[in-house]
């Protein structure tokens, strides 16, 4: 018997080492050809693809559709798996790569039909841009004739690669759209639930304006005194306390100093954007080199796997950068009996046939039923100016008054750009597809109200150009005019507690350089909770013995999400749980239809505050028998929680609660979450948290800067571009990680590149 058995385990020992040293055969037969020559029917003159050691693409062409080719041919190379989800993710096609488990996403993205769009509005592109989308689908589909093996994820989910077609690029674009506007599509219909249940009332304590104001004109929208409205006891009774999402804030920080300000005359950009952090990364390191009738242009900067162009970056004459600026872009129309809708049926694909969901449409846009009323949502991302090539037309600009001609007319989702340029001059602008209605609206709106210039791209842009304090900042809060709020709503914006502190920063100073920027990138000082410290600790302090480890934490918090901290950790759950607990009763009722609080959760700091210190009785938790003892209760209980998650017990040294823990980086690959065995070779290396949510230093557990970017124009040379991972999607690649640590321990990488290491030369077909 004794020898069966190791006669099994020994078989099993070595299926399993053959089984290991397959997959890695098939991944290392997977890695695309770095260095060589090909011949191509797409291009018109000889072009030539480098890469530097951090994998940075380099590009060489004589025109710009042969170096839509090349950056294509890289893109195809390096991260093919990241654009075919980017491009499913956006038609709904998900599930026919993963199966029925994912069919319930699809279906929520079939609902805006983008597959069907993206087909249209590439049938309406002028020649020259479809050649461009053409050009550049011949490079990824080149790049993947070439592969000798596919890509282990396609061995894994068993399913083979789809040519790239042209309007998969418009796909690519879309699924940003989804990022950065998809959530708050739904913002109306929370304010509409909140008003309908609960009353006027209470939509406007709720959404009441906060202190923490930036705007670059330093206009600020008035704090009436907002009176805490009744709330009915039954739905404190049935109330159920659940999360309310924390972290789902989409945003990003820039800002910009004239040449005033600098030591070398030239102006100064900052640019770091906020997006889910995973392998790969999102962005693509690309510098594109081209020689046109003796003129040259090098951009460089990041581009998007999936699109041929740099999304931010330098032309060397001018810099450029974007944040998310949550202006309103979407407006629900309530239907009445006479508007008429229809069903649409869309496919949807699975690995073994095929799923026919149907979308009810109306002239207005796709209908959601709600309370047996139908609404129609009416959103930017369906006019036909919501995508378009127009932001290559950087590329060409030789100033700042050039980029805000190009970027008038551009279509990407709404963002606040932030230009500066080497003569020393800077400039805001509110940038993209920006609808040119004129009434926005917070809840949804009769047909009867529909604005017909829905379908008009706005022109009247709010621009901030060369300021008198010679400064610019924007942080996903409001920054236009309180006049211009008006005009363009609210779609969203973040707390402006970010803002002010990066504002704040700025005035420090009156000479900046590189350094002095990405400290600021950095800064993780927690002003904003400042004020939430000293309330936790009148609470902590009304019980000194009971909490004598607590005080001590909170008092020595060191006023930063710093990774040893246990203070802060402290002061910021607290804070989190208190929303949860106060707000319940109305996140339960909204939960109800689908809905949640997460949507207008950053605008909860006002009403929050007043609670706390009214202590209003109709709002006092049911069960509990005074405030105090509220306050009290709810921090054991964020306390234990907060230790069984990291520790397994819910007592134990507080010390296991240090921020850098309980804020820990994850950055991972997305098939290691449902294969952990996996998890070594794909992730990257877990680091200790430095940031938060109300600071500069944004940064979850799975959330921050998708890069950091500083750069002045004309200065190339000294200017910083820090990624959290590699080039390469192929983990086995030597451009998987490359420039991650510097990232993770708060380093930097340069902007331009270094030295080639490797290089692909393309030549066109004989005639």
């Amino acid at each position: 018997m004794f020898n069966k058995i190791r006669v099994i385990l020994v078989a099993l020992i070595l299926l399993g080492l053959f089984a290991t040293a397959v997959f890695y055969g098939a991944l290392t037969i997977s890695l695309p050809t770095l260095s060589g020559s090909t011949v191509s029917s797409a291009i018109s003159k000889p072009t030539v693809l480098r890469r530097d050691e951090l994998g940075t693409a380099i590009v060489h062409a004589e025109n710009r559709l042969d170096a839509s080719y090349a950056l294509g041919y890289a893109h195809g190379q390096d991260r093919f798996f990241q654009m075919d989800l980017l491009r499913r993710n956006a038609a709904g096609e998900l599930a026919e790569l993963f199966g029925a488990s994912a069919l319930p996403l699809d279906e929520r993205v079939r609902f805006h039909q983008l597959r069907k769009r993206s087909q249209k509005m590439f049938a309406t592109f002028p020649e020259s841009k479809k050649e461009i989308l053409s050009v550049y689908a011949k490079g990824v589909n080149d790049a993947l004739a070439h592969a000798s093996f596919p890509t282990f994820e396609y061995l894994l989910t068993q399913s083979k690669r789809k040519p790239w077609k042209p309007e998969d690029s418009l796909l690519v674009v879309y699924s940003m759209y989804l990022d950065l506007q998809g959530q708050s599509i739904d913002r109306d219909l929370v304010y509409h639930a909140i008003k309908q249940t609960f009353g006027a009332n209470t939509l406007a304590f709720l959404t009441q304006p906060s202190q923490f104001q930036a705007a670059l004109d330093g206009s600020r929208l008035p704090l009436k005194k907002v009176s805490i409205p009744e709330i009915d006891s039954i739905f404190l009774k049935t109330a159920t306390v659940t999360p309310i999402e924390k972290d789902a804030e989409v945003g990003s920080n820039n800002w910009a100093v004239s040449g005033a300000l600098t030591r070398n005359g030239k102006a100064m950009l900052s640019d770091d954007m906020h997006l889910m952090l995973n392998t790969p990364v999102i962005w693509y390191r690309a510098q594109l080199n081209i020689t046109n009738d003796e003129q040259e242009t090098q951009v460089t900067g990041v581009s998007l796997p999936g699109v041929p162009a740099i999304v931010v970056g330098s032309n060397n004459k001018i810099a450029w950068g974007f944040t998310n600026s949550y202006i309103d872009t979407a407006d629900w129309i309530k239907l009445s009996e006479k508007d008429k809708t229809a069903l649409d049926a869309e496919s949807i694909p699975l690995p073994d046939g095929e799923k026919t969901f149907y979308v009810e449409v109306s002239h207005f846009g796709p209908v959601r039923r709600i309370d047996n009323e139908k609404y129609a949502l009416t959103w930017v991302g369906y006019q036909d100016y919501a995508i378009n090539l127009n932001l290559m037309n950087l590329e060409g600009a030789d100033s700042v008054s050039d980029a805000l001609a190009v970027s008038k007319k551009m279509g990407i989702p709404a963002q606040n750009m932030v230009v500066a340029d080497s003569s020393g001059d800077i400039a805001w602008q509110i940038t993209g597809a920006v609808p040119d209605r004129r009434k926005p609206a917070d809840t949804p709106l009769p047909s009867a109200r529909f604005d017909d210039a829905w379908s008009q791209q706005a022109r009247d842009l709010p621009t901030v150009v060369n300021p008198k304090d010679q400064r610019i900042w924007t942080a996903n809060s409001r920054a236009v005019s309180t006049s211009q709020h008006r005009r363009f709503g609210d779609g969203g914006y973040a707390l402006g507690a970010r803002s002010e502190q990066i504002k704040t920063r700025l005035f420090e100073k009156n000479l900046f350089d590189i350094e002095d920027f990405y400290q600021i990138q950095l800064d993780n000082e927690a002003m904003f909770l400042a004020r939430w410290q000293g309330f936790l600790l009148e609470v902590l302090k009304a019980e000194p013995e009971l909490f004598a480890e607590d005080i001590k934490e909170v008092e020595g918090w060191q006023g930063c999400a710093c990774a040893d901290s246990v203070g802060y950790s402290l002061v910021k759950r607290y804070r989190d749980t208190l929303i949860d607990q106060l707000f319940a009763p109305i996140e339960s009722q909204l939960a109800a239809q689908n809905l949640s609080l997460t949507l207008i959760e950053r605008q909860l700091e006002p009403a929050l505050w007043q609670l706390v210190h009214a202590q209003t009785d109709s709002w006092k938790p049911h069960g509990v028998s005074s405030w105090d003892a509220f306050f009290t209760t709810a921090y054991i209980g964020m306390r234990e929680q907060l230790m069984v998650a990291m520790t397994g017990h819910a007592t134990g040294s507080l010390k296991a609660l240090r921020w850098g823990e309980v804020n820990r980086l994850q950055v991972q690959h997305p098939f290691s979450r449902q294969i952990p065995v996996l998890s070594n070779l794909l992730n990257m290396p877990e680091v200790e948290g430095f940031g938060d949510r109300f600071m500069p230093a944004v940064q979850g557990k799975q959330f921050g800067a998708s890069q950091r970017l500083i750069v002045q124009p004309g200065d190339e040379v000294n200017g910083v571009l820090t990624l959290p991972g590699g080039q390469s999607g192929h983990p086995l690649s030597p451009f998987y990680r490359t420039g991650f640590d510097a990232y993770a321990n708060q380093g930097s990488t340069p902007f331009l590149p270094g030295n080639v290491l490797h290089q692909i030369e393309f030549s066109p077909e004989s005639p």
